[in-house]
């Protein structure tokens, strides 16, 4: 079940949002216990029934990391309990999450590159056993983790399993983030505020993330796909290719992210910001603190600190940045072109660092800056694009020009040059670099902006059913 399709528009969430109101709440709730611990299980069991809805057997990995992290963190908050039995408990919970992640997500990834390994050394290698992954594994994995470590630092652990396993199962960020931290939304589980204006604004929010995903993340993916599918495109089809996938992911995400922040909203939660105008970054430093911000924050908090951040030498800081990359970029996929895409930007980071926090062409004028910014994000998207590295490398000769195009370049373009193509894609331009930020003009609610909302979520639903092509990009991480 996906936000932009019918069973979830008119089935699923008004059937939630009915009940969930209508469900009572304890208007003085006993020390320690939420205020709205039965909403909150109702949240979970449609979290579950949201996530069963992909395939159902996901729910028992899910449902065993709830179990098995709740009684670590209850564990974690026994008062008495050593630091070295704390100290297991933590080790313990992390080996079991990220056994869990690393199995679905990295085990077939694994075994085919130890079958190259044995080939190398003339073995013929081993059949590769194919693992189904479960969809948003390494969003409710992140969650999770982070409870149990922000319970290990001292953050109060959660009485009710209701609440807990409500954190991990929101289905609004389930299987696409925002990635939460307990620390930041653990109070709303206990006491939160349900109004009108928050849940007007709620329904802002969600009817421009819906319409940046159905009217401009979706037309521009078909002309990526198209380009990227390509054998041999021309040299201009492939920078207008990569240009639509740089387009499509960020409304794709973003978009997503808006949806569950406008649906949050509704439920009385507030969800972090997860973009902030990313494409008007003048370096990456700037960049990674604009594009999803919710994933950066977490490596930062929970790898990059701990490993000692800045904070152990210069050479020290460099190691750790350099790790924190390439481990963001494996998070994303279990390929070795994400690796590239991570080290790219682990290099540039680490040559701003360098540089005092600035890039190599930090004295240009501004918007200079911001398209050498765009080039180096442009060049990086096709590794995080492409099918492999070779798939990679070659899209990156097409681009400069040093591939000769095959002879279906002419088919191609009657796909990717259509006046529908040049509108999304005109739409998409404006959009991004345009002042005003969907987060922005969602937060003041008046009738002027609930009527252009409204429009957009109409004509959105319309585009819907003539759409056979609704990816979510980032369901594979």
């Amino acid at each position: 079940m996906v936000f932009t399709e019918e069973v979830f528009l008119f089935y699923f969430l008004p059937l939630v949002l009915a009940v969930y109101y209508l469900l009572p709440y304890d208007k003085n709730p006993k020390p320690g216990k939420s205020r709205f611990w039965l909403r909150n299980l109702w949240l979970t069991l449609m979290g579950y029934a949201f996530y069963a809805w992909f395939e159902p057997w996901f729910v028992l990995i899910m449902m065993f990391t709830n179990v098995f992290d709740y009684f670590s963190g209850i564990a974690l908050g026994r008062d008495g309990l050593s630091s070295r039995k704390r100290r297991i408990v933590l080790t313990l919970s992390m080996c079991v999450n990220l056994g869990l992640l690393a199995y679905f997500k990295y085990g077939i990834f694994t075994q085919v590159n130890l079958n190259r390994i044995l080939e190398v050394f003339g073995n013929s290698g081993f059949q590769v056993y194919r693992i189904v992954f479960p969809i948003g594994i390494s969003f409710y994995t992140f969650h999770s983790m982070s409870y149990v470590i922000d319970v290990y630092r001292g953050e109060k652990p959660v009485k009710s399993f209701a609440d807990f396993s409500c954190f991990v199962s929101l289905f609004p960020q389930l299987v696409a983030g925002p990635i939460l931290r307990y620390n930041i939304l653990s109070e709303q589980f206990y006491s939160r505020v349900h109004s009108l204006p928050l849940f007007a604004k709620g329904i802002i929010i969600f009817c421009l993330g819906f319409g940046m995903k159905v009217l401009l993340a979706n037309p521009v993916g078909q002309v990526a796909d198209a380009v990227f599918e390509a054998a041999t495109p021309h040299t201009f089809a492939a920078w207008w290719g990569l240009t639509a996938y740089a387009f499509q992911i960020y409304f794709d995400f973003n978009g997503y992210s808006l949806m569950a922040m406008g649906l949050g909203h509704m439920f009385g939660f507030n969800l972090i910001r997860n973009f902030n105008a990313p494409y008007h970054s003048d370096s990456i430093t700037d960049f990674w603190k604009r594009w999803h911000i919710s994933l950066s924050s977490w490596l930062r908090e929970y790898l990059y600190i701990p490993l000692g951040g800045n904070r152990k030498g210069e050479t020290r800081t460099y190691i750790n940045l350099a790790l924190v990359m390439l481990l963001g970029g494996l998070w994303h996929g279990a390929q070795w072109q994400f690796l590239v895409w991570g080290a790219i930007h682990g290099v540039f980071l680490g040559i701003e660092r360098w540089a005092g926090k600035k890039p190599f062409y930090g004295n240009l004028p501004r918007y200079v800056r911001v398209g050498i910014t765009l080039f180096i994000v442009w060049i990086a998207w096709v590794f995080f694009r492409a099918d492999d590295l070779t798939h990679a490398w070659h899209y990156l000769a097409c681009l400069f020009g040093l591939a000769t195009p095959d002879g279906f370049s002419s088919l191609l373009a009657a796909r990717i040059y259509t006046p529908f193509a040049y509108l999304a894609m005109g739409l998409c331009g404006f959009m991004v670099y345009q002042p005003l930020q969907a987060q922005d003009f969602g937060q003041k609610v008046r009738w002027k902006t609930f009527a252009i909302a409204f429009a957009l979520f109409l004509l959105g639903v319309c585009m819907m059913y003539t759409q056979a092509f609704n990816p979510f990009l980032y369901f594979q991480f």
